[in-house]
């Protein structure tokens, strides 16, 4: 293995996966801005976890790249979760709110793009469990693996 700039092949390794995944989800949105793809990956993911039960969120969370488990985690105060709602509108229209002026955001279109990156990076079984916890009309936003 080369040896990194700092000698921090971790790191070095963290930052490349992160910018796959968002390279990656930048395409599968067709967006321009590869920051507003990150803030909505930032808040799928976060509003994601908080609607998963703490064993499922932390077998989700080690499927994560470190970085990417990082943000998942990111301001999480247990004591202070949501309620979760049940119905797909009320969970596409949390997560509108919280991108704001996001130019190019759709909808329940991108949120499926952010589900179809986790179909694609996580294992399927994984995948099968969080979908399972999910309220039925939430869960059919994510497509099947």
């Amino acid at each position: 293995m080369a040896m990194s700039v700092q000698g921090l092949e971790v790191i070095d390794r963290a930052t490349h996966v992160t910018h796959d995944w968002i390279n990656e989800l930048s395409g599968r949105l067709d967006w321009s801005s590869k920051r507003s793809a990150l803030r909505l990956l930032r808040v799928t993911l976060h509003h994601l976890r908080d609607h998963l039960l703490l064993d499922e969120m932390a077998q989700f969370s080690a499927q994560l790249p470190l970085l990417i488990r990082g943000i998942f985690f990111e301001g999480w105060v247990p004591k202070r979760t949501p309620i979760k709602e049940r119905s797909a509108a009320d969970f596409i229209g949390f997560i509108e709110t919280q991108l704001g002026e996001t130019e190019e955001y759709r909808g329940s279109e991108d949120i499926r793009c952010v589900f179809d990156l986790l179909n694609a990076r996580l294992s399927a079984g994984e995948i099968e469990d969080v979908r399972a916890s999910l309220p039925s009309a939430i869960r059919a936003l994510w497509p099947d693996p």
